[in-house]
C-alpha cells in the first residue's frame, strides 16, 4: 500500500508519526514549500508519475490539497483540520483519473482551532455531501496541533474501515 501524506504549512512529518503510517505501507511524504502557492495538488501528484497511490493523508493545508486529489483520483483520504474555507474554489484539474474509486473522507477537525475555524469548514464541507461519502468528527479540546497519540488512533479507525 502506498500512502501519501502531505504536511501542512512550516510542518513537516514527524518520525513519531511516519513510524505510525509505516504500520500500514510504503510513505510517500513529499517536501511542500507552500509559501508561493497553497494549492498545488497537480505539483504534488507529478512527483508520483508512475505510482499507484492507494489513499492520502494531510494535515492542515497538506489536508486541503489532499480532499483536492483525493476526490481527483478517485482515493479516500484522512483529513486534518482541512482549511477548505479559505480556499472555496478547486484549482483546474484534468478529467478525473478514476470515474468509480473510493473517494470516502474521514475528516477530524479542533473545535479549539485557532488556526483553522472549524465551523467554515464544516459549512464547506456540506456542499460536498452529495458528491462524497464523509465522516466528520470534532474533538472539543482540539487544537490545530494533531498530538502522536491522537494520530494513531484516528489512523487506526481509518485503516480499519478500508478493504486492504
Amino acid at each position: 500500500m502506498k500512502i501519501l501524506y502531505l504536511h501542512g504549512l512550516r510542518s513537516n512529518l514527524s518520525s513519531e508519526k511516519r513510524e505510525i503510517l509505516e504500520q500500514y505501507g510504503e510513505v510517500l511524504a513529499p517536501d511542500i514549500d507552500y509559501r508561493a502557492e497553497h494549492v498545488q495538488p497537480v505539483a504534488i501528484l507529478q512527483q508520483y508519475p508512475e505510482t499507484e497511490i492507494n489513499v492520502i493523508i494531510g494535515s492542515s493545508m497538506g489536508a486541503l490539497n489532499a480532499f483536492i486529489i483525493s476526490s481527483w483520483i478517485g482515493r479516500p483520504a484522512l483529513l486534518f483540520n482541512p482549511p477548505l474555507a479559505k480556499h472555496p474554489k478547486n484549482p483546474t484539474l484534468p478529467q478525473p483519473k478514476f470515474i468509480r474509486g473510493n473517494a470516502f473522507k474521514q475528516v477530524l477537525l479542533g473545535a479549539k482551532d485557532e488556526t483553522v475555524d472549524p465551523k467554515e469548514t464544516l459549512t464547506c464541507l456540506g456542499k460536498y455531501l452529495s458528491d462524497h461519502e464523509l465522516e466528520v468528527k470534532i474533538d472539543p479540546f482540539l487544537g490545530h496541533r494533531i498530538p502522536p497519540d491522537l494520530f494513531e488512533e484516528q489512523v487506526k479507525i481509518f485503516f480499519s474501515k478500508l478493504c486492504y
